[in-house]
């Protein structure tokens, strides 16, 4: 199995949009949180529905494979399954779902990957340089990936709330894929979900931040879930082309359906109140 440092391949953290006040609640009306999502305000972004349940990784890791003189003659791959931590703790339940549903073949299928991938088979994966002039590929093993990761949530009976979606069950639902540190793009991912055989976290159209916000303020029901009555836990949101802040991450962000709820149990309206100044906001221009 590769070398990672300790939990360095975890998903990274969805930030919510909002600051918040001194009782902890949502300041829909006073900024948002980020300069960037400032700055993007009125562009469109890609939404899904916001899935309650844990956070899993279904790592595929890269080894070489040698001769007797030390050469690289080819590559292996290995699969993993993981929580959102290294150090997360799998429902038993689920864990066994994953193994069984989603076995090392069908990884690796999904991937466009074998078990095992000699120098002769590297050109159809574009691991090399193809001379132009010769037409002769060299494979260059420098360029296979070292990890590829399937992003996704576990959910069902015992996970959350998970049994309004699936009341007599687990599941797996993908959210993303990352080759290395690169985040595919939405119709890669799709292409490699329907080919692992997984379901897809569902896509809600394309939002404004602005419209983002209020179809989460007026509610709307989980499109996958079991129960029709059971409110979505709210919208991720994503740029359509992977855009990055200037610290090098991914924009990513969520409109919570709860954040509304306990801002409404609070001040009765949804409205703009007086609220109570956070006093980590008064000399910063971003919040956490």
């Amino acid at each position: 199995m590769a070398t990672m440092e300790k939990n360095a391949n975890k998903y990274q953290k969805i930030d919510t949009i909002f600051k918040r006040d001194a009782n902890n609640i949502i300041m829909p009306y006073d900024g948002l949180v980020k300069p960037e999502l400032e700055y993007l305000r009125n562009m469109k972004f890609d939404a899904s529905e916001k899935i309650d349940g844990t956070n899993i990784r279904i790592e595929v890791y890269r080894q070489y494979l040698y001769d007797t003189n030390n050469n690289v003659i080819g590559v292996s791959f290995s699969v993993d399954y993981r929580g959102k931590t290294d150090d997360a703790n799998m429902p038993k339940h689920l864990d066994e779902y994953l193994r069984t549903t989603y076995p090392l073949e069908k990884v690796l299928f999904s991937l466009n990957l074998k078990e095992t991938i000699m120098l002769d088979e590297f050109q159809e994966h574009g691991w090399g340089t193809l001379n132009e002039k010769t037409e002769v590929f060299t494979p260059d093993p420098t360029r296979v990936p070292e990890i590829y990761t399937i992003y996704g949530e576990g959910y069902g009976v015992k996970i959350q709330k998970g049994g309004n979606y699936i009341p007599d069950g687990v599941g797996f639902i993908v959210f993303d894929v990352k080759v290395n540190n690169i985040y595919l793009l939405r119709e890669d991912r799709d292409e490699i979900a329907t080919k692992l055989g997984a379901p897809i976290v569902p896509y809600m159209g394309q939002f404004t931040i602005d419209e983002a916000i209020e179809f989460v303020r007026k509610g709307f029901k989980s499109t996958i879930a079991h129960n029709k009555d059971y409110d979505a836990e709210g919208l991720v949101l994503t740029t359509p082309l992977g855009l990055k802040d200037r610290q090098g991450r991914r924009i990513i962000f969520k409109v919570k359906t709860c954040d509304w709820d306990k801002y409404f149990r609070k001040y009765g309206t949804y409205d703009k109140v007086d609220q109570p100044v956070n006093e980590k906001y008064k000399n910063e221009n971003v919040g956490d």
